[in-house]
């Protein structure tokens, strides 16, 4: 059995679950390590990450490097004495900090490998219309993502389940895979397995305006998908075309297909939702958010809004 000393890697919330199975566990966490504190409001207060809130109130210590590379930090490192590091959405690492720990440094990613590296997994699933997903622990190398798997598990994405449904299921999933990996470790059990260099897998890019922007013309399950894998954060949106052209995000919403002869984009109201025509159907939307105000029910919106007759999405 190996006497682990484990360092934490992560910032927000989805690798706080990690943080928690660790502890929970009984694992000898020396420090984490998370982002700098941040400016945030309109006060400027300066705003700490969910990994540090968490790690304070189990009296760990804590690191806020501005630069892996420097000395200062490779200094703290060394003193913390880790022979295994944990990382969960955390920035890239340079390589004499990966390959500091005895044990290695290992990942949690939001995704079954090699599929969906990248920044957005979660996301990227949920918009292309998966029917499956989870988690993969694995080593880390020097490129994002391409290591030798230790572990995956599976769960199934529901046809109507948004982002953040799946993404809590997943940082519940990821807690108990890093725990799993972590035993694998301990008792010198690891297997690991390559990643297939000769598969094409699907990427997952961050998140742009570019490419979170409702495209009306597409196909009514595509629209469907991409609002359900951006709800509820960062949403989609799209323009308002009514009495003013305004730029609006839209979250929960429900779908009809059905032949029409309609243009598509053409707005309509019915039974307190808004009704989008599609090229093949409706999208039909129960929550809006308009510029300055904040997200509300459709039914609530039109109490005091006029749709116009030749209102629009664009």
């Amino acid at each position: 059995m190996k006497d682990l000393r484990i360092l934490f890697m992560g910032t927000p919330d989805f690798a706080v679950e990690g943080l928690a199975k660790i502890i929970e566990a009984g694992y000898n966490v020396v420090g984490v390590v998370t982002a700098p504190d941040k400016p945030a409001g309109r006060g400027r207060k300066l705003n700490q990450s969910a990994v540090k809130k968490f790690a304070l109130t189990k009296d760990l210590p804590v690191l806020q490097p501005t630069n892996l590379k420097s000395d200062d930090f490779e200094t703290q490192l060394k003193s913390l004495k880790p022979n295994l590091q944990v990382v969960v959405a955390f920035r890239m690492l340079p390589t004499k900090v990966w390959k500091f720990p005895a044990y290695g440094t290992f990942n949690l990613h939001a995704s079954i490998l090699p599929e969906y590296r990248g920044a957005a997994p979660i996301n990227w699933a949920v918009i292309n219309g998966e029917k499956t997903t989870g988690v993969t622990t694995f080593f880390i190398d020097d490129k994002i993502d391409t290591g030798n798997i230790i572990q995956s598990k599976e769960i199934e994405i529901e046809a109507t389940e948004n982002v953040g449904s799946v993404h809590d299921r997943l940082m519940k999933l990821g807690g108990e895979l890093i725990v799993d990996t972590l035993k694998l470790i301990e008792i010198g059990e690891v297997r690991t397995i390559p990643q297939n260099k000769e598969e094409d897998p699907k990427p997952a890019p961050k998140l742009t305006r570019e490419n979170t922007k409702i495209d009306w013309s597409k196909d009514t399950i595509t629209i469907y998908n991409l609002i359900r894998g951006l709800n509820p954060y960062p949403a989609a949106w799209c323009y308002f075309q009514n009495d003013e052209k305004l730029n609006v995000k839209i979250f929960d919403c429900e779908i009809a297909l059905k032949d029409h002869k309609e243009k598509v984009g053409k707005l309509s109201v019915e039974k307190h939702q808004i009704k989008v025509a599609t090229k093949d159907g409706y999208i039909l939307i129960n929550e809006i958010q308009l510029p300055g105000k904040r997200k509300m029910k459709v039914k609530d919106l039109l109490n005091g809004l006029t749709v116009e007759n030749e209102a629009y999405m664009l």
